[in-house]
């Protein structure tokens, strides 16, 4: 529990139930005991043996107006750092959440898109600016940072770091799952509770197909691979910002061949040197800087050939574990 014994007037004063009914696309009851019933059906309050209404922990880290105002809770609050260059050693924006995850998950977007620098694309006949990291990514995996948590996990809480060349999303725990086979394994939580009504409110997705949206909107934009680390006790998920294959090192054009074998694959379909040449956005006269790339990666352990038997060109490649 986050909360006991507590009177009707003190739950609804503590929980955005209006944000919860919202989310849900459902009417609002039309008094307190409706409100209250439909709460205790999720499971976020409950009845109290003695007397009054209790909060759950799931229903105040979700719905919770100040997560501060739950003592054990308000450590577990998401920080939003943005840095005014490469490095930690100049903070020029800081903030913590607030509201609890649900409540405050579109609003916590927000403010981190309006903190992410946008590039100026030149077009034909006009200008327009888009944001240096795909927004779908960086919902995806802020999402992914909230529910897969580790909250047994003291003094450390989501975070989103904001630098000018990359983005850095971190959250207490290891993952359950080799962050290789991020794109391909079932989903497994440590909080189930916590993301099946994460899903219910159409903030995550269940299916596993978090990682994969990821991956394919970082190849449209034709940013490096996003990089999956697992620091001692913490998961982080990295995106960077564009640079050109001539900048990118020989690890950052592995990682993205690899990826992008792991997402054909998903999709049941192949890696080819057309396809890696798409991903690159590499002329078709420049078809060998694929080609050295495929075999950069051949030679790293981490694709293999589906059919050796037929020509260079028309060979096709999978992830080492497929």
């Amino acid at each position: 529990m986050a909360a006991e014994r507590l009177n009707e007037q003190d739950v609804l004063q503590l929980l955005d139930y209006p944000a919860y009914f919202d989310l849900l696309d459902a009417p609002l009851p039309a008094d307190r005991n409706g409100i209250l019933d439909a709460l205790a059906k999720d499971s976020l309050i409950q009845k109290n043996q003695a007397a009054g209404w209790d909060i759950t922990n799931l229903g105040a880290i979700l719905f919770a107006k100040r997560l501060s105002q739950f003592k054990k809770l308000g450590r577990k609050a998401i920080r939003v750092i943005q840095y005014s260059g490469l490095g930690r050693t100049e903070t020029y924006r800081e903030q913590v959440g607030e509201k609890g995850y649900a409540a405050g998950f579109e609003g916590l977007l927000t403010f981190i898109n309006g903190l992410i620098p946008s590039n100026e694309i030149i077009g034909q006949a006009f200008r327009k600016s888009v944001p240096m990291f795909p927004e779908l990514a960086v919902r995806e995996l802020v999402a992914n940072s909230l529910i897969h948590q580790d909250l047994f996990a003291t003094g450390a809480s989501p975070m989103v770091e904001i630098f000018t060349d990359r983005i850095e999303i971190t959250n207490p725990g290891e993952p359950l799952v080799d962050t290789q086979r991020f794109l391909d394994t079932p989903p497994k939580s440590r909080n189930e509770d916590l993301a099946s009504l994460m899903r219910r409110f159409r903030i995550c997705e269940e299916r596993g197909s978090g990682i994969d949206k990821v991956v394919s909107q970082v190849e449209l934009y034709q940013l490096p691979a996003p990089l999956f680390e697992v620091p001692p006790g913490f998961t982080r998920s990295t995106l960077f910002a564009y640079k050109p294959l001539n900048e990118m090192d020989k690890t950052d054009r592995i990682r993205a061949c690899y990826l992008h074998a792991c997402l054909h694959y998903v999709q049941r379909d192949y890696m080819t040197n057309t396809t890696l040449r798409k991903r690159f956005g590499i002329e078709p006269k420049n078809s060998a800087i694929a080609s050295r790339i495929i075999r950069d990666t051949l030679d790293g352990g981490l694709i293999r050939c589906y059919d050796e038997t037929v020509g260079a060109k028309a060979r096709k490649y999978l992830p080492w574990w497929a």
